[in-house]
């Protein structure tokens, strides 16, 4: 079994389904989990020494933190509406709770803090949405909290990849301290596939292979990238989408093609 992969498993009494700590993934920085809650279910936690970034991947809820409050947030009632989602920006060293007013999905994607910003909402229209590649590598961007806006580590956005494509490709690392060139970001890859009982492929290696596997990832599964190059492909009949985490020690995403693969961007 991968050391990488992550499972869903059924709901806790928050209603959490899959958890990575930097504990659990024996890194530094990348913290994320999923919750489902019923409506009418309630969350409540604390951010710690952690800023947290939380993305309401489907459905309508009130969130409060950090003494605000947004009340009846959300608007997609699946990830492949493809609307960008509502998303809660909130600093380390806050309390927050959760009210779900339908079923939801919640990402709660973390890394360390330094209380350098305030608690704010994240609005669709907020969210820049773009399209890289091209052919059989087309993939689809919205990007919730990129480099441009504010925050203290945290990187987040949403991919859509269709139906036979690849993405994450030509394969490209960031695990080498090398500004400008490259940067040290760990990552998590957050899956979901339309139709659900679909399946995709993720390889995540590196130039001299000591970290090489390659894994069937399903509906709901989540991918740890501590390192090395990590592509992403789906097979025809089912439409990729995945939610990326990044943190490092610097906050810059700058990434180097696998060399022998570089051709491709080239030609």
């Amino acid at each position: 079994m991968s050391s990488l992969l992550v499972r869903p498993h059924a709901p806790d009494n928050d209603g959490r389904v899959l958890e990575v700590t930097p504990e659990s993934a024996g890194w530094e920085h990348v913290g994320f989990r999923v919750h489902k809650l019923a409506k009418g279910q309630t969350l409540t936690g604390e951010t710690g020494d952690r800023e947290h970034c939380l993305v309401l991947l489907s459905g309508r809820a009130n969130i409060a933190g950090g003494g605000e409050r947004w009340d009846n947030i959300g608007e997609r009632m699946d990830v492949f509406e493809k609307i960008p989602p509502y998303s809660v920006y909130l600093p380390n060293g806050v309390d927050f709770a959760i009210e779900a007013l339908t079923d939801i999905e919640l990402a709660v994607c973390s890394a360390p803090g330094k209380g350098n910003h305030g608690p704010r909402l994240i609005a669709p229209e907020q969210v820049k949405c773009s399209t890289r590649g091209g052919g059989s590598n087309t993939r689809h961007i919205q990007d919730i909290l990129p480099e441009t806006e504010a925050a203290d580590s945290l990187l987040v956005v949403e991919v859509y990849t269709p139906e036979g494509n690849w993405s994450s490709y030509p394969p490209h690392k960031h695990d080498v301290d090398n500004l400008p060139e490259e940067s040290v970001l760990e990552e998590t890859y957050y899956h979901r596939l339309n139709p659900s009982q679909g399946f995709a492929f993720q390889r995540v290696y590196t130039d001299d292979r000591s970290l090489d596997e390659t894994m069937a990832v399903e509906n709901g599964c989540c991918v740890m990238v501590p390192r090395g190059y990590h592509p992403a492909g789906t097979p025809h009949g089912y439409e990729l989408y995945y939610l990326n985490v990044m943190a490092g020690p610097k906050r810059e995403w700058k990434f180097k093609n696998d060399p022998e693969h570089e051709w491709i961007v080239q030609r």
